[in-house]
């Protein structure tokens, strides 16, 4: 049986949202399409002179509340569908914390990890210039995703810059913060997590501080969200990363884990900690699990298995929608990512905004505005769940869709 890709998902959680919000067939139909698809062939010369082409895109998928936003990822399994699918969630995700961007996201077909500092800057630069005409500050603003990093950023804002003839900082956010970056965006996504994790504690009547975590990824929205987690008073049982996983009844540092990790390559093998697989972390006893790795990990296959009282998407797309179902039934409370993880977008929106203005916000407020926004938006979700009696998902689904909505309808369609 073919799996279910992430578009399909996407299109089945916007059918949801669709039929509970009687939504215009016409708007639904514009909803299911990205406005802009473009597909770009990198070539780069290698370091052992050879030249190789690469597979990039960019995908623009709806700018009725505001400007493009989303971020490029390097991998080996980018596909178009799937960064389709990942546009499509960006632009719930904005709606749903109400910051005024529409979503697109990025990708290029390679590897990494096979690649040197050199050619992945060649090749960020030479995928800058090909998807040149489609950004910029008031059109499309690319942020940092799966394997890029502050650096990429700083590359395509020199790239773009360069071409223009001026400094122009706003086109893009993630940079390093000597270049307008803003305090606290490394570790904003995860801080949105935690925040939600906190507040689905506080509904289900379950201590927070004290509150076992299990966290699936340790890249840097998975190490993060542990470390912020481990600060606020919980737990850390167990973590994994691409090789696998480790779990400790009582509790692991993430520091020193984090630590583990550079210097070996991998968290398992960490002194006092059983190695397990990364199906068995996502099993594990625990109050709070936190899926921060990639799409798909939890499917109708063990769904049933999942023992976590709370299930916090740090990941975009973990949870297919047989699986949300059999959450639901066994119910388990579920964020999803569309609130969930919009803490980097949020953050991603206050360093463009700064940027624009030519100003520098402290740690503090950028934090303090984060943690408003994001309780705020589980506030919004929390009640539209109640009200519809649905569960977390639909809820944000609904809230999302339905302001994307009730934007193209005020807008109009010309000519």
């Amino acid at each position: 049986m073919k799996e279910q890709s992430a578009l399909d998902t996407a299109l089945e959680q916007l059918r949801i949202a669709a039929e509970k919000l009687n939504l215009d067939p016409g708007i639904h139909e514009m909803l299911k399409h990205p406005k802009r698809s473009l597909i770009v062939s990198i070539s780069i010369k290698m370091d052992n002179g050879e030249i190789s082409t690469f597979t990039g895109c960019r995908v623009q998928h709806n700018d009725a509340r505001g400007p493009f936003k989303g971020g490029i990822r390097y991998h080996p399994n980018v596909t178009l569908d799937e960064v389709t699918a990942l546009a499509m969630w960006m632009t719930w995700k904005c709606a749903v914390v109400d910051i005024p961007y529409g979503g697109a996201k990025g990708g290029v077909c390679c590897n990494p990890k096979k690649m040197n500092l050199n050619e992945i800057e060649r090749l960020t630069r030479r995928y800058t210039s090909l998807i040149l005409d489609v950004i910029g500050p008031y059109r499309d603003v690319p942020a940092p995703d799966v394997y890029t990093y502050a650096q990429t950023m700083a590359w395509i804002m020199d790239t773009y810059s360069q071409f223009k003839g001026y400094s122009v900082s706003e086109c893009v956010t993630g940079k390093p913060i000597s270049i307008g970056g803003s305090e606290g965006r490394a570790e904003a996504t995860s801080l949105g997590v935690v925040v939600c994790a906190r507040e689905a504690a506080k509904v289900r009547d379950l201590k927070f501080n004290g509150a076992t975590v299990a966290v699936q990824g340790y890249g840097n929205v998975g190490w993060n969200a542990a470390k912020i987690a481990y600060d606020m008073g919980c737990k850390v049982v167990a973590v994994s990363d691409s090789v696998g996983g480790i779990y400790c009844q009582k509790g692991l540092n993430p520091y020193d884990v984090y630590e583990h990790k550079s210097k070996t390559g991998s968290v398992v093998n960490y002194k006092g900690c059983k190695n397990i697989k990364n199906e068995e972390l996502l099993e594990t006893k625990c109050d709070i699990l936190i899926p921060a790795a990639l799409e798909n990990q939890i499917t109708k296959a063990n769904a049933d298995k999942i023992k976590a009282k709370i299930v916090v998407e740090g990941a975009n797309g973990p949870t297919t929608p047989e699986a949300d179902k059999i959450l639901d039934e066994k119910g388990i409370m579920l964020a999803p990512d569309i609130l969930a993880n919009s803490g980097g977008v949020t953050a991603s929106y206050y360093e463009w905004v700064q940027n624009l203005t030519r100003e520098h916000w402290t740690l503090e407020e950028v934090n303090q505005k984060l943690e408003n926004k994001m309780v705020k938006a589980f506030s919004d979700v929390y009640n539209i769940m109640r009200k519809e009696e649905s569960d977390m998902r639909t809820a944000a689904l609904m809230l999302g869709v339905g302001r994307v909505a009730e934007a193209i309808k005020t807008l109009g369609l010309w000519p």
